[in-house]
């Protein structure tokens, strides 16, 4: 596939809103390497290549196992994954899969158990914007596979 737009060249004045939310998201209330970690999964779901390179490599940076990536697809059934990161990887799967027009109470009450109305907040925002980006990429056919960790990677201001 040929990548369409180059949107990191030709879109950045469009882009400086989720530049934006990504100053944010760096000093939010959730750690980053969950933060990682739910990006790969949405991409996954998604099918962004770009971003699923990105978002691997990104965590393999963070000294995260590459077991953890491979199993990740089937997070309910390895036991490599720590009850907050269950619990966010649902409730990043019931935002990301809106099918019945809603997230289920269920899976709201799970994520209210182990997060703050604060860090369900920020969790929120960030399963959103790599939705965007997802998109984004998707449409554009962004090339995968040229990421060097920390290209994008947002300096967050005092």
């Amino acid at each position: 596939m040929e990548q369409r737009i180059n949107f990191f060249a030709k879109g950045q004045n469009a882009m400086k809103s989720m530049y934006g939310i990504g100053t944010y998201l760096s000093k939010c209330s959730i750690e980053q390497e969950l933060l990682h970690l739910i990006y790969f999964r949405v991409s996954q779901i998604n099918g962004c290549a770009y971003c699923l390179d990105m978002h691997s490599k990104d965590l393999l940076a963070t000294g995260d196992q590459p077991q953890r990536l491979f199993l990740l697809d089937a997070w309910r059934e390895a036991p490599l994954y720590s009850e907050r990161e269950r619990t966010a990887l649902e409730w990043a799967e019931a935002v990301t899969k809106i099918t019945h027009g809603d997230v289920s109470d269920e899976v709201y009450t799970k994520a209210t158990a182990v997060f703050s109305e604060e860090e369900l907040i920020d969790l929120t925002l960030a399963i959103t914007a790599i939705n965007s980006y997802n998109r984004i990429n998707i449409s554009f056919r962004t090339q995968a596979g040229s990421y060097k960790v920390g290209q994008h990677k947002v300096q967050p201001t005092s």
